[in-house]
């Protein structure tokens, strides 16, 4: 046993009311620059729905992942060695920019500068990759809440493996929503892909990242990745993706999309691995199995003999506590309501899902009967409106048992919690008929539903022995380019707010103390890169804001108005 640790999330989709509030911000954070200006690394689709870039999912196009040889082994699906050799120069398989969608801002200097006349001025849409006119025909969410299903729903590859035939009016269709980020998988086929070994796996967290020294752009990681979470920097001609937001990990911070997520659907956690018997797992013959196989990596943290195994690796007793503290761990492996998403494509991920459940009481109560009533929810959720068998082809290799256990769990839940709530007497029957009691339904109800901050994230910080490695780790950020991380670039459409600022623990801890500082800091060297996220309206660098007439000396250091003064 080789005990590994592994940073993971868990999103509650019955909480997604699509707001895009995680993806505008990522998009804020880290791609809001040159080159990039088409990359999401967070996006929310709708399902059913073709996703982004465009009918991701059909590995049969787009080669992604692994598949088991008739030995039992893996290999790549987009071929080995000799196959990245003779397509080196000219990758066939890579999405398009149609596939994504070609990004645009609009031309308001005509709003602001035409002179008075008979019609109204016209913004017309300009392509940020050429500065020329163009239509817009697609977007990373264009068929956002099933705007067009009737066109594109058909695309879905998971409607595609359904044996039940989904229409698209009004009063019969589905939808959900769907945030995805990078996997930062166990078993990467993104870093397997990779020719020229820029892109790894941190032995300390698992967060998958691309040095950008070692990127030689021949995208076989794009090929690679089934989830096409990897994109190319088409000013750099770099790979780059999520980073799971690692700076603000080191320090004990959530990521970005998880801590402005409106809804509160997002956990962050530890889990303890098997590095043994990742292989194992992911090579299992039959689909259906790797659900199982891949929970059955996971170590619990609380077994001595795992403990003991921890230590042996290194891993520090604090993040052993964490682990033991994971929310993570209590959804995957103590109440078994998260499932990985797709996991037949065999990388092993590390973002799991809880399925929505939400529709259920309203198709109960809508047929005249008490809608969290335990028995008539139970038998109801064979009818609910999202089909399980396409909530299994998302997450169980299309094994409708699990997603039902899952979902009859969280009915449970609600009807256990509805007796305690108006004081009824309990009916432990409810509990035990899904494999749980009293004290553990109300405990996760208590995380699903109503989970404070420091509940929903449990995140140690790197320790300072290992703050070499961590920092600037082969100067391997992901985002470590003119410019970045995030916060401008050259060109026509986007400009730099100052000179480029190191990616390291350090600015996030000094962060903790500029959060709570009337002025900026003042000295020589001081950062002038201001990130409007963390901005607090105190103080700004010079060049912010244009002179004020009343303060000659505005914008030009320490003695800049504070937010108040203005």
């Amino acid at each position: 046993m080789r005990v590994m640790a592994q940073m993971a999330m868990v999103m509650n989709l019955d909480k997604c009311i699509g707001c895009h509030t995680c993806s505008v911000t990522c998009k804020q954070a880290w791609t809001n620059r040159t080159g990039v200006e088409y990359v999401w690394f967070n996006n929310v689709e709708t399902r059913p729905g073709i996703g982004y870039p465009r009918t991701y999912e059909d590995q049969d196009r787009w080669r992604g992942g692994w598949v088991r040889t008739r030995r039992g082994r893996l290999k790549l699906r987009a071929g080995g060695r000799l196959s990245k050799l003779a397509h080196i120069f000219s990758n066939p398989t890579l999405p398009q920019i149609h596939d994504y969608y070609e990004p645009w801002t609009y031309d308001y200097d005509v709003l602001l500068s035409s002179p008075q006349g008979e019609h109204t001025p016209v913004a017309r849409p300009k392509s940020l990759l050429t500065g020329d006119d163009m239509a817009i025909r697609w977007s990373a969410n264009w068929d956002d809440n099933l705007g067009g299903a009737g066109e594109t729903m058909a695309a879905d590859p998971v409607l595609a493996t359904m044996s039940t035939q989904v229409k698209a009016e009004f009063e019969q269709t589905f939808m959900f929503y769907l945030p995805r980020i990078c996997e930062h998988c166990l078993n990467p086929s993104c870093v397997a892909s990779c020719p020229s070994g820029a892109m790894y796996k941190r032995v300390e967290d698992g967060i998958v990242l691309v040095d950008q020294d070692k990127c030689r752009g021949w995208r076989m990681c794009v090929t690679g990745c089934p989830y096409k979470k990897v994109y190319f920097n088409h000013k750099t001609g770099k790979a780059e993706k999520c980073t799971l937001c690692y700076p603000r990990l080191e320090v004990g911070l959530p990521t970005v999309c998880s801590e402005t997520c409106v809804g509160r659907l997002r956990y962050l956690g530890l889990v303890l691995y098997d590095e043994e018997k990742v292989l194992e797992a992911a090579s299992v013959q039959d689909e259906r199995a790797l659900l199982d196989a891949q929970r059955a990596v996971f170590l619990d943290p609380h077994d001595p003999e795992v403990v003991a195994g921890a230590r042996a690796a290194g891993i520090p007793q604090d993040w052993v506590d964490a682990a033991q503290r994971s929310p993570v761990w209590r959804l995957i492996s103590d109440y078994q309501v998260a499932l990985p998403l797709h996991p037949e494509y065999r990388t092993m991920p590390m973002v799991w899902y809880i399925p929505p459940l939400s529709p259920v009481v309203d198709v109960v109560a809508g047929s005249g009967a008490d809608g969290e009533d335990a028995p008539t929810l139970f038998a109801a959720i064979d009818r609910l409106r999202i089909p399980l068998e396409y909530l299994a082809g998302l997450f169980t290799a299309g094994d409708v048992g699990p997603v039902q256990d899952v979902l009859q769990r969280l009915a449970a839940m609600r009807a256990h919690m509805r007796n305690v709530n108006l004081g009824l007497e309990q009916d432990p029957r409810i509990a035990a008929s899904v494999g749980l009691d009293a004290d553990e339904m109300e405990s996760m109800y208590r995380l699903l539903a109503i989970a404070k901050y420091e509940e929903r994230y449990v995140i140690p910080a790197a320790h300072a022995e290992t703050a070499r490695d961590l920092e600037e780790l082969a100067t391997g950020c992901s985002l470590e380019t003119e410019g970045g991380p995030g916060m401008g670039g050259a060109g026509p459409f986007g400009s730099s707010s100052g000179r480029p600022m190191r990616v390291a623990a350090e600015t996030f801890h000094a962060l903790r103390h500029r959060q709570r500082a009337d002025r900026p800091p003042a000295g020589e060297g001081t950062p002038e890169r201001v990130n409007l996220l963390n901005w607090d309206g105190n103080g700004a660098p010079a060049g912010m804001f244009p002179p004020a007439p009343d303060h000659p000396g505005y914008g030009e250091g320490p003695d800049v108005p504070s937010g108040a003064d203005r």
